[in-house]
């Protein structure tokens, strides 16, 4: 008997902490033109979970700037900001398999352990797990990790394996602020709307594992995943609101579009196909699409 392969859905989750800058404009390109490329959903996340990090106006000039370059989503849009009874459910189901505790520590304490070698993250040693740190007491929640070994096949840069408790440790699904932890939100988020297909920054890769863990202790199914190189500048940082990223604008929209899609390996005379048969931002999308290869992405 023959099955119906599974419509492909993917998403752009960008957070409200500035402007879209050209990094975020490629990584939206590249998950739209994808998501297109296989007849599939393209959904739009916005993750506000730490509302102590949201720029005044930022989620209005992300969703007025999609529009003008043409991007068209798919389902209603979701707000992690307003999902926080639904992450603590999965948090008692994580409880409930003795698989939580409360730590204490402090990001500065952290910060003297031992680094991961690839991502230069402090790897935490354990230190409130066997504890039993009372709950009056202002403490973020960690998940148990062992000796757990994830590995998996990213589309782009290959296989990675990780052992979690050598290379990260124990790490936070509740942070003491009293909000879910990005991996957690994320994790939740995709297996709610059914994401088949993950396709964001590089910067993530190594984040990965994490919430491959978090998807297998919850019983969840793992999408695909393909990170894309991210936009450095001239100093060799990441494009980002810390390193003073110019926002995009409305009146560079062609522009900004073809040199997204020139950095993402489109050849000129794609390029040149794709500008002298549209007349508008829409257009250059749904053209892009039909000649979008996720595997030219640099």
């Amino acid at each position: 008997m023959m099955t119906t392969p599974k419509k492909y859905i993917g998403r752009f989750a960008p957070s409200p902490t500035g402007k879209l800058h050209f990094g975020s404009l490629v990584t939206a390109l590249a998950s739209y033109l994808r998501a297109r490329s296989q007849a599939g959903k393209w959904l739009l996340r916005i993750e506000d979970v730490d509302t102590t990090r949201i720029e005044k106006g930022a989620i209005h000039s992300i969703l007025a700037t999609l529009e003008n370059y043409g991007f068209q989503w798919d389902d209603e849009i979701i707000y992690q900001s307003k999902r926080s009874n639904i992450y603590q459910e999965y948090v008692e189901i994580l409880k409930v398999k003795d698989l939580i505790y409360n730590c204490i520590c402090t990001r500065r304490e952290i910060s003297k352990n031992k680094k991961n070698s690839l991502s230069g993250e402090s790897i935490y040693s354990g230190k409130c797990r066997n504890f039993n740190n009372p709950s009056f007491l202002k403490h973020s929640q960690r998940i148990k990790t062992f000796e757990t070994i994830i590995s998996f096949h990213d589309l782009l840069r290959g296989d990675l394996t990780q052992n979690l408790a050598e290379d990260v440790g124990d790490f936070i699904i509740w942070r003491s602020e009293n909000f879910a932890s990005y991996q957690l939100a994320v994790v939740v988020d995709d297996h709610l709307q059914g994401i088949t297909e993950v396709v964001r920054g590089s910067d993530l890769y190594f984040q990965t594992p994490r919430q491959i863990y978090l998807q297998r202790c919850l019983n969840f199914k793992t999408p695909i995943y393909a990170h894309i190189p991210v936009v450095m500048n001239e100093f060799g940082q990441k494009l980002s609101k810390q390193t003073k990223a110019n926002p995009i604008i409305k009146e560079n929209a062609r522009s900004n579009l073809i040199s997204a899609l020139n950095y993402l390996g489109f050849d000129y005379g794609v390029q040149n196909i794709i500008l002298e048969t549209t007349k508008n931002n829409n257009e250059i999308l749904e053209k892009a699409a039909m000649y979008y290869n996720l595997k030219n992405n640099k």
